[in-house]
């Protein structure tokens, strides 16, 4: 008796478009959510109020800009993000070709070493870490913000991955042609791991973004709070929440623009990510 194969089938190719669908809807509902409840009338109105985008208003954002430091918040964020972004990814990309394709005693056992340090979550080093910074004076300042998060041990594992499956013959050329180290880096490394620069930035850039334990610990004054440590702190002042979700908004604009002008490199990085010489 012949079984019914092709209903199952069609009934397989149409389970996982409706299953993303679902996902999809389940991880948009809160942002649109946010949205609606940042532009409804202020006074605390909430759902089911917010559906009603005839009373939209801008009277949210105007309020938390004025009310609350959230410029000064933002450009230490920014700061914070900006920075700590092009440092990783100079020191990541640095490590992660000499790990690839530079031969010295111990590199093995220094490389896993290393990355071993992903097994120590960041809470167990935050009290050591906050000694050493304030022993350095190094609290309420940007360098005592961003220098502890430099050592990235999960961004120097995807340099050397990308950059171990780059053609040794392109390194050897350049040696013989009399090429510096810093010439091979800057023109032969670089150019080519551009799509994984992209991809790791996009990363690095919400990490920090969006890191609140640290900046908490280490920002103890109103001047040096970022945007998600003062925001938090609204939660206790005479804010409604119309306001709260204004200013959570405002903090997904620059995550929505970094994600928006790198896409290609993401895509890039993507299609590049299984290829070698």
């Amino acid at each position: 008796m012949a079984t019914p194969t092709a209903p199952r089938r069609a009934t397989a190719r149409l389970g996982l478009p409706v299953l993303l669908v679902l996902v999809a809807f389940v991880t948009v509902t809160p942002f649109v959510v946010m949205v609606l409840v940042s532009f409804a009338p202020a006074g605390g109105q909430t759902l089911p109020g917010a559906f009603d985008i005839t009373r939209a208003t801008f009277a949210n954002f105007t309020d938390v800009l004025e009310n609350a430091d959230v410029t000064r918040w933002a450009v230490n964020s920014l700061i914070y993000s900006l920075v700590s972004v092009l440092l990783i990814l100079l020191f990541s990309s640095m490590a992660g070709y000499a790990f690839a394709k530079k031969r010295f005693p111990g590199r093995e056992v220094l490389f896993w070493s290393f990355l071993a340090t992903l097994m120590v979550p960041f809470q167990a080093t935050l009290i050591p870490y906050y000694i050493l910074v304030s022993e350095l004076g190094g609290v309420d300042t940007y360098w005592g913000l961003i220098v502890p998060t430099l050592a990235n041990s999960q961004a120097v594992f995807l340099m050397r991955q990308f950059i171990i499956q780059l053609p040794d013959e392109l390194f050897e050329a350049a040696k013989i042609d009399g090429a510096s180290e810093w010439r091979i880096y800057t023109t032969i490394v670089v150019p080519l791991i551009r799509p994984v620069l992209a991809t790791l930035g996009v990363f690095v850039f919400l990490w920090h973004w969006n890191d609140f334990l640290w900046p908490l610990v280490i920002g103890q004054s109103e001047q040096m709070r970022t945007l998600t440590v003062g925001l938090a702190t609204l939660e206790g002042e005479n804010v409604t929440i119309n306001q709260i979700m204004a200013g959570a908004t405002i903090t997904v604009i620059p995550c929505l623009l970094v994600f928006g002008l790198l896409q290609r490199y993401l895509t890039d990085s993507i299609a590049t990510s299984g290829l070698k010489s």
